[in-house]
Formats: structure tokens, sequence, C-alpha cells
């Protein structure tokens, strides 16, 4: 990976590396809600180590760690580790590249579509199909 793609893991560390957008700024995802920078500033004080990294939304499904989580002018840009053997053959061949997010609304305006400016983000998950068509990884560890 690049400098551009974030941190370098730690030595040691096992599982296959991903990058890509699980949130695109401006863009009306499939359910109308647009979600507007600086809408997870409040969540990233926490850490990319206290949001899971999980299967489909199945919070009984957690697939690896997430990395690293920042907003930049697309969107909140996530790097994650993988340590689930089928999610990684998944995402590796391609057959799986959608990301998503879970999250409570803090603050929004409008009804359609609807302007998200505060989110509490709950995870981040590797999706078959997400909302937001543009939120996709793009980039794996070979």
């Amino acid at each position: 990976m690049s400098d551009r793609a974030g941190p370098r893991p730690a030595p040691g560390r096992t599982g296959v590396r991903f990058a890509g957008y699980a949130a695109v700024f401006d863009r009306p995802d499939r359910g109308g809600d647009v979600v507007r920078a600086g809408a997870f500033a409040r969540t990233l004080g926490r850490g990319a180590g206290a949001v899971p990294l999980l299967w489909q939304h199945d919070p009984a499904r957690p697939i690896g760690r997430v990395e690293y989580l920042k907003e930049d002018r697309r969107g909140l840009r996530v790097i994650g580790r993988l340590v689930d053997a089928r999610a990684t053959r998944l995402v590796k061949a391609g057959a799986v590249r959608g990301l998503s997010f879970g999250y409570r609304v803090r603050g929004a305006r409008g009804d359609g579509p609807r302007e998200l400016t505060e989110l509490e983000l709950v995870e981040v998950s590797l999706v078959t199909l997400p909302m937001q068509p543009r939120a996709r990884v793009h980039m794996v560890e070979a």
C-alpha cells in the first residue's frame, strides 16, 4: 500500500488490508440521504479501533478490524484488515466490494433529500449492495 492509503501495518499483523470509502459526501444514496462533510467529526474522536468491521451489517459477524478512519474531501476513508477467510476470498476475488456504515442520526435537515449533518458511526461493513453506489473498496493488498 502506498503512504497515501494511510498508516502502514504494525509488524507481525496478519490478515489482508483493504482501503475504500464507507461514505461519499454530497451524493444522494439509494434512500435519498446525503451525507455532508463533517458529519462524522465527533465519532472520529473515539478512534478507528472503536468501530467494528462487520459482514453485511451483521453484529454477529465481525470480519476484521478498522485500522484507519478519516474524513477527507471525498468522504469517509476506511482502511481495514480482514481476518475472516471467507470475506477475504470474496473481497480479493472482487465478488464483494461495497462498503457501508451503520449509524444513528444526531443532526439532519430537510426531508428529500435528507441532509445528514451529524452522525454517530456505529459500524463499518463490507456489503454486496451498498446504499451509496460510490462507497466501494478501491484497493486490496495482493
